[in-house]
């Protein structure tokens, strides 16, 4: 066991009494309650627990929290994760070790449970430093429900590491005693271990809580592992703090090189020294006072060089200068000495020496002395946590004597104090505590004035040159630097570096005042999240539920095997006495089209609209004319978007003057409702329209077939069947096997053909009277794959499959849907673009191999030539269907080609699996009865 070489003698808020062992890169060590993962090996002297993801150079901690960029570890027991090591809690049986830029995913099923939970109150607090702590006592005070979230396990904020009082009171003392008064309260609660990951519109916040994870192995079953909290308030207050700054300067990637306040809070609230003999370089003066607070914990602090020309206030110098500290004002850190060549094996601080000069407007302008050290800390300053007040849509100002932004306006009922607000808090502060001069750089050059390999984001390891080159490119915006280097794309967001690149870029030529140039959006989640803690649980069939028919036992006792469209559990096929399922298609097709067939349609979307207005909906919702079909008639459709390209189709069936039934594509059916919903809600909330899904309302089965009107004739012996009395796209309210129901005269598959509903619940005894009476025809099941093979050899283009978002309804021979007599509906602007009306477009087409007995691979290229030439490979378009044909006895397919229709007869060649062409011959896409005569029956 490694004895921990850095822990002070006392002080620290860690339970000394109560000692947890871990294993960290398969090194045995040991830490107390209340430690992070960082603070435990920082005590046993380990600085190295990462490589960087680009440059390969070890990694070390730089901060004391979640806005921590390099130190992500991976978590290997018990709960496989990767977490930043400055944030997780140290617990007894932890297994960690480094990473390089990133972790692993378990291949294992996580155990643990996750929830949610809602919650409202009239404030919501986000911080419990001092400010927020004043702010939730003074909210709850006033009799308002009240909820104060803050990430770390105990309540303080900075005061736990800093030697600050309040009132007179230990800072650490002070909140816990705010607490327990505000826990005491019956409308207040108080969220530890809980980061706020978004602030959205209408005060709507999300929280994370980590409830077990400090637990490890011990964690209680029936406690959840995390938890999310969404929260609804009605007014907020952020009180985030502010995040420490990096420095420019050689070597500041180093493991052994860490802000000063991060130091300070090792110290203070874990009782580990980060090294023996430091060198502070800083641009603020509370730098100052956390050396003071550093010395007094037993680090030796060998010299303090401020980069700003003025230096600190003159009371902070000389309190530093009596602990015989070495003080000098402008002068900056040049070089790093390590004790090994970047050595991967070492884990200890790569510091083994400071190389400090005087630098004048970031340039150096005299000779460099050694100081010896073995840790380097770094401050530039404070930057005010805003980044949930900018996730609320607030602006931000620039405050050039604090150099830093500050909260502007925001159009929610939104509140910043403290530090994030740039304000002063309830700390005891001396009385002649007044500011030094601003920064005036953050970045100090080499010995040798060379920047371009000074690491500016360790996270991604961006340097100085990167942004250089960005900039060079031309690119001035913060935002368009970010993209080009990646600078600020970590899961620390940029929040300790995002000065320095500013500062790199508004000092390249024609550079823009730092001011002047906004700080890079934040975005949700605050901090990385986990997506079980997004499932909750939602996970398996509550994630993605699986939908049935109410005539699952029937298709599961008669031996179907599924596939998965959408949602729902569709029958593919039904195989015989061990058929394949190519054998089991062949013989249902040729039932479906010699016979009679069936097939379970109750997953066809179903849109009932009702209202006045309804066909001038629908009118504008299709590329043909609903408006003008008669109550009893039905009417195919074609929905396209805003750019023409086809969206969804269906049939309209009109139940009444003020009532129709849209039917969707199984796959499509939430879509289109939303779809009607946008644009009633957006564009054309005058209009008198209901739309509700009524798919779970109706059982279908579709019946096929030559034989269908017959068995249609036993199942409802008072419809009148003949087809001069039902003729087709018309539909009649009846009964069906005593049941009432609607029966439409539609067919997807060219044949005669009934669409019967029934009540959803009716759906086992509707197929079972089916089966029963058409027992003497022969009547077969079949499944989706047939019903595809069934409308591909008629043409019928599946929406999804044979199109892709960049087909029009012409493209697919469909211009007789598109009305030209309709004054607008979605998409008609756009066929009357050049572009819609080339002749070369991909066109619908069938194709038949050459041999007869081939059949296409979909997605296989169409091409011109037989032998393919180097790449790149000119295509003419790609396969969209295949299928083996029992009607024509030979396999075929439907494919999209350019200019295709005019290719008809030509012959072209079809890639397969292993890169060789198929010749195949280009058909019209309607191989089964063109005329269309057997729909009739």
């Amino acid at each position: 066991m490694t004895p921990p070489l850095f822990r002070t003698e006392a002080g620290g808020l860690v339970d000394r009494s109560r000692p947890l062992r871990f294993t960290f890169d398969g090194v045995a060590h040991e830490g107390f309650v209340g430690d992070t993962l960082a603070s435990a090996l920082l005590a046993a002297g380990v600085h190295r627990m990462s490589t960087s993801i680009r440059l390969g150079r070890p990694r070390g901690v730089l901060t004391a929290g979640w806005e921590e960029p390099d130190a992500l570890v991976q978590v290997d027991e018990p709960f496989p994760e990767v977490l930043p090591a400055t944030t997780l809690e140290l617990y007894e049986g932890l297994v960690a070790h480094s990473t390089a830029g990133q972790g692993r995913l378990s291949t294992q099923r996580d155990p643990a449970r996750y929830d949610a939970m809602h919650l409202h109150c009239e404030v919501l607090v986000v911080g419990a430093g001092p400010a927020g702590l004043a702010a939730a006592r003074d909210a709850a005070g006033r009799g308002d429900r009240v909820v104060l979230v803050d990430d770390q396990p105990q309540v303080g904020g900075s005061l736990l590491g800093t030697g600050a009082t309040v009132a007179g009171v230990p800072g650490g003392q002070w909140a816990e005693g705010v607490r327990a008064e505000l826990e005491a309260m019956p409308d207040v609660r108080v969220l530890t271990r809980t980061t706020v990951l978004g602030h959205y519109d209408d005060n709507y916040l999300v929280a994370l809580e980590r409830r077990t994870c400090h637990l490890g192995a011990d964690a209680p079953d029936h406690v959840s592992r995390e938890r999310v909290w969404r929260i609804r308030a009605g007014r907020v207050v952020h009180a985030t703090g502010a995040h420490e700054r990096l420095l420019g300067c050689v070597g500041n990637d180093l493991p052994g090189v860490l802000l000063v306040g991060a130091a300070r809070s090792y110290a203070l609230r874990y009782g580990v020294l980060v090294g023996r003999r430091a060198v502070v370089m800083t641009a603020d003066d509370a730098a100052y006072d956390a050396v003071v607070d550093l010395v007094a914990a037993g680090l030796q602090v060998a010299a303090v060089v401020d980069t700003r020309p003025g230096g600190a206030a003159p009371h902070r110098v000389a309190r530093v200068a009596e602990l015989g500290v070495d003080v000098r004002a402008a002068y900056g850190v040049v070089g790093v000495r390590t004790p090994v060549d970047l050595d991967l094996g070492h884990t200890g601080s790569f510091v083994a020496g400071v190389r400090i000069a005087p630098i004048e407007h970031g340039d150096v302008v005299g000779a460099a002395t050694d100081v010896d050290a073995d840790v380097l800390l770094l401050s530039g300053g404070w930057t005010p946590a805003l980044s949930l007040w900018s996730h609320a849509g607030g602006t931000l100002v620039w405050d050039a004597d604090r150099s830093a932004h500050l909260p502007g306006v925001c159009r929610q009922r939104v509140e910043v104090v403290g530090a994030a607000a740039g304000q002063p808090t309830l700390v005891d502060l001396p009385a002649d505590a007044e500011t030094g001069a601003a920064a005036t750089s953050w970045l100090v050059p080499g010995e040798d004035g060379a920047r371009d390999e000074i690491v500016v984001d360790r996270a991604r390891d961006v340097t100085v040159g990167d942004l250089v080159r960005a900039t060079g490119a031309g690119l001035r915006s913060l935002e368009h630097v970010k993209r080009y280097t990646t600078a600020g794309t970590g899961s620390d967001q940029g929040r300790t570096v995002g000065m320095l690149v500013a500062e790199v870029v508004a000092g390249q030529p024609d550079g823009a005042a730092i001011g002047s140039l906004p700080p890079t959006a934040a975005r949700p989640p605050y901090v990385p999240v986990s997506f079980a803690a997004l499932a909750g649980r939602d996970r398996g069939v509550r994630s993605d539920p699986v939908r049935v028919t109410s005539m699952q036992d029937w298709h599961v006792e008669h031996g179907a095997v599924f596939e998965d469209v959408g949602q729902w559990k569709r029958p593919w096929f039904f195989p015989r006495d061990g058929e394949e399922m190519d054998a089991a298609v062949l013989r249902e097709s040729h039932a479906a089209r010699t016979g009679v067939a069936f097939m379970d349609a109750s997953t066809l979307g179903k849109i009932e609209l009702q209202g006045a207005d309804a066909g001038m909906f629908l009118d504008l919702l299709y590329t043909n004319l609903m408006s003008s079909l008669a109550v009893g008639s039905v009417r195919y459709g074609v929905m396209c978007r805003p750019d023409g390209m086809v969206f969804d189709d269906g049939t309209v069936l009109r139940l009444a003057q003020d009532r129709w039934l849209v039917t969707t594509t199984t796959g499509n059916a939430a879509a289109v409702l939303d779809w009607m919903e946008e644009w009633l809600q957006t564009e054309w909330p005058h209009l008198r329209v209901r739309a509700t899904s009524v798919t779970e309302q109706w059982a279908t089965i579709a019946l096929v077939g030559p034989g269908s009107r017959g068995v249609l004739a036993v199942l409802s012996p008072d419809l009148a069947v003949a087809a001069e009395d039902f003729p087709f796209m018309t539909w009649r309210d009846t009964e069906v096997a005593g049941l009432p129901a609607r029966v439409a005269r539609i067919s997807f598959s060219g044949e005669l053909a009934y669409e019967l509903h029934v009540a959803w619940w009716h759906g086992r005894a509707l197929i079972d009277a089916v089966v029963a009476a058409g027992a003497s025809a022969g009547i077969t099941a079949y499944g989706t794959e047939t019903m595809h093979v069934l409308r591909a050899e008629k043409g019928y283009p599946i929406v999804g499959q044979d199109t892709d978002g960049t087909v029009t309804p012409q493209d697919l021979g469909m211009s007789w849907i598109v009305s030209k007599k309709k004054a607008d509906f979605i998409g008609k602007r756009s066929f009357a673009r050049a572009d819609t009306a080339r002749p070369d477009r991909r066109q619908l087409v069938g194709l038949l191999p050459a041999d007869g007995t081939t059949r296409l691979v979909e997605g296989g290229q169409v091409v011109a030539m037989a032998e393919l030439p180097a790449p790149p490979v000119p295509m003419l378009g790609h396969v969209t269907s295949s299928y083996d044909s029992a009607a024509l006895g030979r396999p075929f397919a439907l494919a999209l080609v350019a200019g295709g229709r005019a290719r008809i007869g030509d012959r072209l060649f079809v890639t397969d699996q292993a890169f060789q062409t198929v010749p195949v011959q280009v058909v019209d896409p309607v191989l089964v009865d063109p005329e269309g005569a057997r729909r009739d029956g």
